[in-house]
């Protein structure tokens, strides 16, 4: 079951385009669709959470995920609104949305303590590999200093969530 979640992982932390294996790095309008459809994918999983868990630590956690990736990804679109700026599909992001409608409809199949377990083994799981790519690939890589600043913010953000959900994972074993 998470073969699926290790391929998506793999693609995110490898940054699948073409260009990053030829020794490019991303740009700030491929970083900035990156980063928001990191973001729009766990708010995708987090709404089905909020509907299957049937444990309240883990809807708890699955409405703090919409609320937190909802208000990074408005202050993203406002600032490549600001910066006149037209995020830039990619590889990476196309294979990210493609997975993760496949990991969410294996999630869609489990009910109960198992639904809430492999949901938050999920976002651990996902966090790691998101924070992992902002800390040693998109933050390097973005030229503008308040992309940079905006991506630092996340990833203080998105570390809680992984210890968050670190914290929830030692209750539901």
């Amino acid at each position: 079951m998470f073969i699926r979640l290790s391929a998506a992982i793999a693609a995110l932390s490898l940054l699948g385009s073409a260009a990053l294996a030829q020794g490019a790095k991303p740009t700030d309008p491929q970083i900035a669709h990156i980063a928001y459809t990191a973001g729009v994918i766990d708010i995708n999983a987090a709404k089905q959470a909020i509907a299957k868990a049937s444990n309240k630590d883990v809807k708890a956690f699955a409405q703090d995920m919409v609320r937190d990736h909802e208000a990074v990804n408005k202050q993203a679109l406002d600032l490549v609104k600001k910066l006149k700026v037209t995020p830039e599909d990619n590889d990476t992001s196309k294979t990210l949305s493609k997975q993760a409608t496949e990991k969410l409809a294996e999630l869609n199949k489990l009910k109960g303590a198992e639904y809430d377990k492999a949901y938050v083994a999920h976002e651990i799981a996902y966090h790691k590999t998101v924070n992992g790519a902002l800390e040693t690939q998109l933050i390097p890589s973005a030229s503008n200093a308040e992309l940079k600043s905006l991506l630092q913010t996340g990833l203080k953000i998105f570390q809680g969530h992984q210890q968050h959900a670190e914290q929830i994972a030692t209750k539901l074993k």
